[in-house]
C-alpha cells in the first residue's frame, strides 16, 4: 500500500467543487481514473499504488474524487448521481485541464461512468480500461436496494445483509458521507444495453477477480465488444483485485501495445 497522498486541486461543474489531482509526466499520455462506489481518489488509485506504476511508466495520471466521495461535493438527490451525469463530470475535468482525449480507466462504478463516457464522448476516449465490472454492466449486479438501506441503518450492528455489511464497514473505514453514499447508489445503477456495448470501438481491457461475485463475467463483456480483451485476475474478490500485480501488469502492457500500435 502507497500512503503518499498527491497534492488535490479542485474546480467547479454542475454547481459543486470536485476534486482531484494532475499527477506523474506531464507531457506523458494522459490516464484519467475513475474510482469506484464508496470510494476515492486516495482509496481506489492511490493507496494500491496505481498512481505510482502508472506515473513510473511515464503517464500523465488524473484522477478525481467522484460527486458524493472524497473531498468533492455531495448532492443529497439520487437523480444527481446518474451515470451520465458523473460522466459529464469525468469529461469536464479534460475540459478543465484542457486534455482533448485520454485512457479511461475505472473500476466498478468507475467503469460504468467510463463506458457512459465513451458512448457520449467517443472521440475524447482513446482507450478503456473496465475493472471490477464485466457483464453486470448490461445485466445488472443484483440488488442494491440493501445497501443503501445498510448505509443509512444506525450502525453497522444493525447490517445483518452480508453484501451490505461490506460496503457500510468499508463507507465507515473511509469515513465517507453516507446519506450522499446512499443516494448515488440509488441514481447510479442505470444500465448499458449491449447494442451500446457493441458500438464502442475503443481498445478494451475488462479486468474481474476470479472471485468477484458482483461484476459478472469480463470474457462475455467483451464478447460484445469489438475491440475488447478480458483479463482474469485470479482469487481476487470485488474489493482486492483492484491493486493486484497482475492487473497492472496487464494494463501496463495493453497501454505499451497502443503505444506501439502506428
Amino acid at each position: 500500500m502507497n500512503l503518499n497522498a498527491p497534492a488535490f486541486s479542485t474546480f467547479s461543474h454542475d454547481g459543486l467543487d470536485l476534486a482531484y489531482f494532475d499527477e506523474g509526466d506531464p507531457s506523458g499520455d494522459p490516464v484519467l481514473l475513475i474510482h469506484g462506489f464508496a470510494s476515492s481518489a486516495l482509496v481506489n488509485w492511490v493507496h494500491p499504488g496505481w498512481l505510482k506504476t502508472l506515473g513510473d511508466a511515464g503517464y500523465r495520471v488524473i484522477a478525481m474524487d467522484n460527486r458524493g466521495h472524497g473531498a468533492s461535493g455531495k448532492p443529497r438527490d439520487p437523480e444527481a448521481y446518474r451515470p451520465w451525469v458523473m460522466a459529464r463530470d469525468s469529461m469536464a475535468l479534460l475540459d478543465h485541464l484542457r486534455i482533448p482525449e485520454a485512457h479511461l480507466f475505472g473500476y466498478s462504478m468507475g467503469a460504468r461512468i467510463s463506458v457512459f463516457s465513451a458512448l457520449a464522448h467517443p472521440h475524447r476516449v482513446r482507450s478503456l480500461v473496465l475493472g471490477g465490472l464485466g457483464i453486470g454492466m448490461t445485466d445488472g449486479v443484483g440488488d442494491w436496494d440493501p445497501i443503501a438501506d445498510a448505509l443509512l441503518a444506525p450502525s453497522l450492528d444493525d447490517v445483518s445483509h452480508a453484501r451490505g455489511r461490506m460496503f457500510r464497514a468499508f463507507a465507515d473505514q473511509t469515513k465517507s458521507d453516507r446519506q450522499a453514499l446512499a443516494a448515488c447508489i440509488r441514481g447510479s445503477r442505470d444500465l448499458v444495453t449491449r447494442a451500446d456495448m457493441g458500438r464502442i470501438d475503443a481498445p478494451t481491457l475488462i479486468g474481474v477477480g476470479t472471485t468477484d461475485d458482483i461484476a459478472g463475467s469480463a470474457q462475455e463483456l467483451a464478447a460484445l465488444m469489438p475491440h475488447a480483451i478480458a483479463l482474469d485476475i485470479p482469487g481476487r474478490d470485488h474489493m482486492l483485485a483492484v491493486g493486484d500485480r497482475v492487473f497492472k501488469k496487464a494494463v501496463l502492457e495493453f497501454y505499451a501495445e497502443l503505444s506501439a500500435r502506428p
